[in-house]
């Protein structure tokens, strides 16, 4: 699975993919970079019980088992909720199920679009269990078995949702799979998952991050590496890491876009182009611990690629916080910037 950009990409994917699998058809979808989100239901046959509708942090084109989930969603209107819904209790009756269905969405532009849907039950089924108090694989069975929801005394459609913030946050064993890219995209790579629960999304985003291992301290030095695609967005986040006291390093090309638009950064310089020891790589950086996390955000080009392979290994190797979606990186930052400017304790 791949997310392509351009013809050429297209056209290589294709070459690599009949190779693999000469015989088997390529599903080609529309890409769409919204909000990704997805609903564990229950359905009887009849009727249709949604405990939960969890709402993803890394926007869509990253894996769902390798995506934040927060519940209950915070970036979602009403409306779009009762069209989840909706949809939801259509595709449950629709496919005749019954048990446990989910359905995975993208939200763009207020519009509510099915990515893909299951006739199983989900790796979310006991994260949303346990927020919302719904036992589903309990439920689930006994309608397998011929109950009803309403002889359950369950109410179809959404349940009301919780008032504490909940986080789903994965956890990855690239320290152990030397041979994994710790890249993140469309192919599931996380190995477990742990949760955090609070009254603020900024205290339970704290508690999952600190349970996943991903520890930033209150101040320290951040280390951006960009792709020219990703940089415009990747400068506001640079910009709010610098209110809250984080110095700045990037790569020469990050750096520069940053300089530009008025930041102070540090340059640590391209793999390679060091070999005189007049000046400090950025695997050097890593390699003396001198960053206290890594934003390295992909391009499609060759060398950049073989680059961003290497940062993230030294990263990993040195059990430095390693952020490839801006998502994730900006989810963080929204944790430092709730323990600087505000008076709660985290």
């Amino acid at each position: 699975m791949a997310i392509v950009n351009a013809p050429h990409e297209l056209e290589k994917y294709m070459r690599e993919a009949v190779h693999v699998s000469p015989d088997r058809p390529i599903l080609i979808d529309r890409y769409l970079q919204g909000l990704e989100c997805e609903v564990d239901a229950i359905c009887d046959g009849e009727q249709v019980l949604i405990p939960g509708v969890m709402e993803h942090i890394e926007r869509a084109g990253v894996h769902s088992g390798d995506s934040m989930a927060v519940y209950p969603p915070q970036r979602m209107s009403d409306q779009v909720k009762q069209r989840i819904v909706e949809v939801t209790t259509k595709l449950a009756l629709g496919l005749n199920t019954k048990g446990i269905l989910n359905i995975q969405f993208v939200v763009l532009d207020e519009v509510v679009y099915v990515i893909e849907a299951n006739p199983r039950a989900s790796r979310t089924v006991p994260f949303l269990s346990k927020v919302t108090g719904a036992s589903m694989a309990e439920i689930a069975t006994r309608v397998i078995l011929g109950e009803t929801l309403a002889g359950l005394g369950l109410e179809p459609g959404l349940m009301p949702e919780s008032t504490r913030i909940h986080v789903k946050s994965p956890v990855f064993s690239f320290s152990k799979l030397d041979l994994v890219d710790s890249h993140l995209g469309p192919e599931m790579k996380s190995t477990g998952e742990v949760m955090g629960s609070d009254d603020t999304v900024a205290k339970a985003l704290y508690k999952a991050f600190e349970a996943a291992g991903l520890h930033v301290p209150d101040y320290g030095k951040v280390l951006f590496t960009v792709a020219d695609d990703a940089k415009a967005e990747a400068l506001e986040l640079a910009r709010r890491f610098d209110r809250i006291g984080f110095q700045l390093v990037g790569t020469k090309g990050t750096a520069q876009y940053f300089r530009d638009a008025g930041l102070n950064i540090d340059v640590a310089h391209k793999i390679g182009s060091t070999a005189d020891g007049s000046t400090e790589s950025v695997l050097d950086l890593i390699g003396r611990n001198g960053c206290d996390a890594v934003i390295n955000v992909m391009t499609n080009g060759q060398e950049t690629i073989i680059d961003g392979k290497q940062i993230r290994r030294a990263a990993i190797g040195r059990g430095i916080p390693l952020f490839t979606s801006l998502d994730t990186a900006s989810a963080i930052c929204r944790v430092m910037e709730s323990r600087a400017f505000s008076t709660e304790v985290i």
